[in-house]
């Protein structure tokens, strides 16, 4: 009997011990598997042999190459990242199967010589980015091709392994946002090059767990995204290479045990497309509204590629046609087809798309500072960025590049003070002063509303914008100012593409390098938009050169400081010196042409029902849409004999149709009321859990209680269909 117990004993062992084996196996597999995909894509590129050639060629005998400053460190300079990136270039040559340089000594004896005078001297810059991800990133890359090759001593590898680890989930710069994820990303590699699993595991459930709402730095609520505790919009830039850096995971450990769960790669999904790829114009190109100090740096409004959208449909199924729609529109032009209206609560940015163009309005409040930091020394005059700016592209290209040039007094969309020059840098940033700056959107049409008051001098406005399917309105009250300067609403700032056709008593052609004011234009068409004044008596129109150099707004080393020129147009109002109470209307026709504008100026299916310091509203008939913008208490005729009364501030999007109204959309722009009262003379018998209805006989009013969104909702818009 003790010796059978004593067989099946061993014969249980075994089976546990087979299966643990197993398991170790399958683990070591699975790192294998990550470590090869990874390796793989930093293959991928292809090698230029000529500069390889050149590298070799230049290279000193002190191991330093040409042209680099191996001595300033600042934060506006460290060229030294030429040099690791010169050795990742010919670490790439060295292992590729093909190239002239394959397992050539010469390259070997150059890694290792590049390598050793980067370790003796270990360069730090005042700029922590480049300590803890952009070298970092470039050194594990370079260990984890050249590991298996032995190209290096223990020595130089324990060594680089220090530098690299300065990426580690403690460093400085591994806050709660998109730079943590690029962090353990960096890390996750060097324990790849270790082949330290037990670590890895721990950061790929860091990486995980960062996909998720937040409430401070991080995704929004709104799918947008907040780098810092200053609330500005960041989505294009930080929350970019926070999606980036998840799918790049993603796609590296998918069929493996590590894979992330659905629910992760679904919230990531529909924050891609819905956050990053809603900001951009047909989701290719950057919506420069919603760029910071990046509009400062050459491309940064270039098309974005398809690694990421690829990523996420290797990784699953989840809104696959959506990710598939926007890689054939970035690589293969694939004309656009979607359509929406969205508005990002958290970052007061409001964006609305049709296929035929893109535009958005970026404004700010007590709740968001007005721009981000020129860290660095760049973006040096994005003071006014966030006032009410309105791009408008219908190819993506009305902007690349034109910031050099740009007349930073002239934003398009806003109305400012025309000073001389620009407050400090370091006056940029500075917090909003008003609470009235919201959106109310069903997700197709929609309006943004805005009571702007400058936090640099002493004009104040409100402003708003109506969007529909071919145009859009624009509309400015209670203008008034005390600062020294005239006050101008610029309409549009961009790349002179075409001819300017202006419409007045006659149609005239304005000459190559004008600036003129036409009193009393009809419309404006310039690159296929066009812009139909109301009730203007004058305008000015600007197609001249304009000169600047990228130094102008950006002090990195590396900025060219020649000077450049652009042909730019420019069209604006001027309301004078210090207005008071004035006003402004123009509607946007984007993909118009004469025909469209004198068919549109003839029959104007928009009526400005309000413009005044207490309401801006309009209706639009032929889509019988009435929408209005309350900034207090106040009564409004929307359409026909249909009255609406607003008790309190608040926004309001009515459909109605023969029969009466369908839907009504509204919006809190303040965040400040947990229910939004009105009254519409109809009889309206409707009710649910947030809506209540009451019929006052007496009065002929329907009465309207609406709770609002709260806390992290607060501001988003609440639909009701009857």
């Amino acid at each position: 009997m003790k010796s059978t117990w004593s067989k099946a004993v061993i014969f249980y062992i075994i089976l546990i011990m087979g299966c643990l084996c197993k398991q170790t196996t399958y683990a070591q597999s699975d790192l294998s598997i990550i470590k090869d995909r990874i390796i793989k894509e930093i293959m991928a590129p292809t090698i230029d042999d000529s500069q390889i050639s050149q590298l070799l060629a230049t290279f000193q005998e002190d191991s330093t190459w040409p042209g680099i400053d191996y001595v300033d460190t600042t934060r506006t300079a460290f060229q030294h990242h030429i040099h690791m990136e010169n050795i990742h270039d010919l670490s790439r040559s060295y292992v590729r199967k093909g190239s002239n340089f394959y397992n050539s000594e010469q390259v070997k004896a150059t890694i290792n010589s590049a390598l050793n005078y980067w370790l003796e001297h270990d360069f730090i810059c005042q700029n922590w980015w480049w300590n803890q991800i952009g070298i970092p990133r470039t050194l594990v890359e370079i260990l984890l091709i050249l590991k298996e090759d032995n190209i290096f001593t223990e020595s130089q590898l324990e060594e680089s392994l220090k530098i690299a680890n300065r990426a580690h989930l403690e460093a400085s710069g591994a806050r709660p946002s998109g730079d943590r994820i690029k962090i353990a990303g960096i890390l996750a590699k060097q324990l790849l090059v270790k082949e330290d699993k037990e670590e890895f595991d721990k950061v790929i459930e860091v990486i995980e767990s960062e996909i998720k709402f937040a409430t401070a730095r991080g995704m929004q609520y709104d799918y947008s995204f907040h780098h810092r505790l200053d609330r500005v919009n960041n989505t294009l830039s930080y929350g970019k290479g926070y999606a980036d850096a998840f799918a790049e995971w993603a796609a590296y450990v998918r069929g493996t045990t590590y894979s992330f769960s659905d629910n992760s790669m679904k919230m990531l999904t529909d924050y891609y497309l819905d956050g990053i790829c809603k900001m951009m114009v047909h989701g290719k190109y950057p919506d420069p509204g919603a760029k910071n100090r990046s509009i400062s740096r050459a491309g940064t409004l270039d098309p974005y590629g398809s690694t990421t959208p690829k990523r996420l449909i290797a990784s699953g199924d989840y809104r696959k046609d959506e990710l598939e729609e926007i890689i054939a529109i970035r690589n293969n032009n694939l004309q656009p087809s979607h359509s929406h209206n969205t508005f990002y609560w958290h970052s007061e940015h409001h964006t609305h798309q049709r296929p035929d163009y893109f535009t958005s309005v970026r404004m700010f409040s007590t709740r968001n500072h007005n721009m981000e930091v020129p860290y660095n020394s760049e973006g040096l005059r994005n003071h006014y960025l966030g006032n009410g700016s309105n791009f408008i592209s219908r190819t993506g290209q009305e902007y690349r590049d034109i910031f050099p040039v740009f007349d930073f007094h002239k934003i398009p969309g806003t109305t400012l003070v025309q000073h001389s020059s620009f407050s400090s840098k370091w006056e940029i940033q500075k917090e909003g002063i008003t609470d009235f700056a919201g959106g109310v959107t069903n997700g197709l049409y929609g309006a943004a509303g805005f009571y702007y008051s400058s936090v640099f001098d002493t004009i104040k406005a409100k402003k708003s914008w109506f969007f529909f399917d071919d145009e859009y309105v624009c509309l400015g009250s209670n203008i008034s100012s005390k600062s020294d300067g005239n006050v101008v609403t610029t309409l549009n700032q961009c790349h002179l593409n075409s001819d300017v056709i202006i419409s007045g008593e006659t149609v005239q052609t304005l000459n190559i390098d004008t600036i003129l004011n036409f009193k009393k234009p009809r419309w404006i068409l310039h690159d296929k938009v066009g812009y139909v004044l109301h009730e203007t008596d004058s305008v000015y129109i600007s197609n001249k050169t304009q000169s600047g150099s990228w130094y102008d707004i950006n002090e990195q080393s590396d900025s060219p400081k020649e000077k450049i020129e652009k042909e730019i147009f420019k069209v604006w109002l001027d309301h004078g010196y210090e207005p008071e109470n004035d006003s402004y209307t123009y509607f946007v026709l984007p993909n118009a042409n004469r025909e469209k504008l004198i068919n549109f100026t003839a029959r104007n299916p928009i009526e400005v029902t309000a413009n005044s310091p207490t309401v801006q509203a309009v209706n639009h008939s032929r889509l019988q849409i009435a929408q209005a913008v309350f900034y207090q208490n106040d009564t409004l005729n929307i359409f026909g004999d249909t009255d609406l009364i607003f008790h309190s501030p608040g926004m309001i999007m009515i459909t109605y149709n023969n029969i009466g109204i369908t839907e009504i959309t509204v919006a809190d722009p303040t965040r400040k009321m947990g229910k939004l009262h009105f009254a519409i003379n109809d009889k309206i018998y409707f009710s649910n859990e947030i809506v209540h209805t009451y019929w006052d006989s007496k009065k002929g009013y329907t009465e309207f209680s609406v709770e609002l969104p709260q806390t992290v909702y607060a501001g988003q818009s609440v639909n009701i269909k009857f």
